[in-house]
């Protein structure tokens, strides 16, 4: 299930896209089936481990061709091992709460990002993740954890900063945020509870077989309750 609606990201087959802290790949496989050659960066090497392995299984099957190129990397937010104005699109998906110097990062990415490419940043949405860290401090206080709660107004006051203009937003994954409230009410550390396995079998669900009734839902409840808030940007052309 995709953050990022790439649509919106203005997207094109051919197009160098860079999915910055790619974790487990969802953006990066999603991108590589619309033709674009996707740069999948994590700061973890076993992360990329299981990316490389989709990969190789996508091409067994013919999802992507193994011509179309594709590059993993292990590297730092902090010092993108890229040249600057050398992507044309970048997805930054969940990754800026987990680091102390996010607008060194914001700045990293805005370096690399060719002018007029478009760049898609999320992060949690304030107030579903304020009761996230008011339930259970181990959500936030624990090595890799989120480090920050950011407020809307004032993360695109950054992007802008950067050299970026401002392209819209919208509210993503409603049904994923009293899970998390769920997971926490009860000890982020413990999932095995029963109420919050059953929960995330709904998600998976929702992943696998997304019945029209529940993406209404979703839908529905995103504007007030997205655990993901999306903003989108183009950067400044001169």
């Amino acid at each position: 299930m995709l953050t990022v609606d790439f649509d919106r990201l203005q997207l094109r087959p051919g197009d160098r896209l860079l999915d910055m802290g790619c974790g487990g790949g969802r953006h990066a496989f999603a991108a590589m089936k619309r033709g674009a050659s996707v740069i999948a960066l994590d700061y973890s090497e076993a992360d990329l481990k299981d990316v490389r392995a989709t990969v190789a299984a996508m091409h067994e099957v013919g999802e992507v061709p193994p011509t179309q190129p594709w590059l993993p990397v292990n590297g730092d937010a902090l010092c993108l091992p890229l040249p600057s104005n050398s992507v044309d699109r970048i997805v930054c998906s969940e990754v800026l709460e987990h680091i102390w110097d996010y607008r060194g990062a914001i700045a990293e990415l805005v370096r690399v990002l060719k002018p007029g490419g478009r760049m898609a940043v999320t992060v949690p949405t304030r107030w579903p993740e304020r009761i996230n860290w008011a339930l259970d401090y181990e959500y936030h206080d624990q090595p890799g954890a989120h480090v920050r709660i950011f407020r809307q107004h004032e993360l695109e006051q950054d992007l802008e900063a950067a050299g970026v203009w401002l392209r819209g937003s919208h509210h993503a994954h409603g049904l994923h945020t009293p899970y998390w409230w769920i997971r926490c009410a009860g000890g982020v550390n413990q999932p095995d509870r029963k109420i919050a396995k059953r929960y995330h079998d709904l998600l998976v669900w929702q992943l696998m077989k997304n019945p029209k009734w529940l993406a209404t839902v979703d839908r529905a409840i995103n504007p007030i309750m997205g655990k993901s808030l999306v903003i989108y940007t183009q950067k400044v052309t001169t």
